[in-house]
């Protein structure tokens, strides 16, 4: 047997086969296993870490559960095409959340200019129908792959100031808070699924009536005035939000309440 290729030490806190499945991670998001290519075989995966099969199978197993891996049967396992998520139980920007997960960003800047409200926004953003606003498209490249079309719509006063920011490498909601010192509150936050039109097709680089990602979010700052509003177009085939939820529980003047109306 040749001599492993990766110094895993079993007593820490991470179990062998979890010490695996992050060492295959990396390499798949960082490009070493390219998407569609074959993962070497669980013998030869034995022999790179120096494990054994039923550790390397369960290393691959949870990959596969996570969608970083599929199985052909007869031929062998192949990596997925990594499919990223942000979740939405914090308010971050796009390149906040990717880049602590190792994704590299960019932006592209396709347009900024000043434009009146329309109702939608006027009415979002709090201001007169009309009222000169900064409209901002950009479309968000995750490992170079463009993965979502961003609209973005401030007040003048507030865009003005975003106008000489650095746009291409950088979140709105950092320059907010870093360079305009607003600190921001909350967002509200609507998700829904469409087909791709023409213009976000070609953003995006699929095909026309694709399924996309919607979201409507609207962000306020820390005394709750809407500042920034924004369209967000993600391709379905490679982004995900995700979210946890619990369930209510019931306080005591509740559980009192319903001692005393109980027969």
């Amino acid at each position: 047997m040749s001599k492993p290729a990766s110094n895993l030490v079993p007593l820490v806190p991470l179990p062998l086969y979890a010490q695996i499945k992050e060492a295959l991670r990396t390499r798949i998001l960082d490009g070493s296993y390219a998407p569609h290519s074959q993962m070497p075989s669980e013998h030869e995966l034995c022999a790179m870490f120096g494990v054994s099969r039923i550790t390397v199978r369960q290393a691959l197993g949870d990959l596969q559960k996570e969608g970083l891996l599929f199985k052909l049967h007869g031929k062998g396992t192949f990596v997925s095409k990594p499919k990223a998520f942000q979740n939405v139980s914090s308010l971050q920007g796009f390149a906040e959340a990717m880049s602590a997960m190792g994704y590299e960003i960019v932006n592209q800047l396709r347009s900024l200019r000043v434009v009146k409200a329309g109702r939608q926004v006027a009415a979002r953003l709090n201001i007169e129908e009309g009222s000169p606003v900064t409209e901002i498209h950009r479309v968000r490249l995750l490992n170079r792959e463009p993965v979502s079309l961003e609209l973005t719509w401030l007040p003048e006063t507030l865009g003005a100031r975003l106008a000489h920011a650095d746009l291409v490498t950088r979140d709105i909601f950092l320059i907010l808070e870093n360079d305009c010192g607003v600190p921001l509150g909350h967002a509200d936050i609507a998700l829904d699924a469409m087909l791709a039109n023409e213009d976000i097709a070609d953003a995006l680089r699929v095909d026309e009536g694709s399924a996309v990602l919607r979201i409507d979010r609207l962000t306020h700052d820390a005394d709750g005035t809407p500042i920034d509003y924004e369209h967000l177009y993600f391709r379905g085939d490679a982004f995900q939000y995700r979210l946890r939820i619990d369930r209510e529980k019931s306080t005591p003047t509740t559980k009192r309440a319903a001692t005393r109306k109980a027969p």
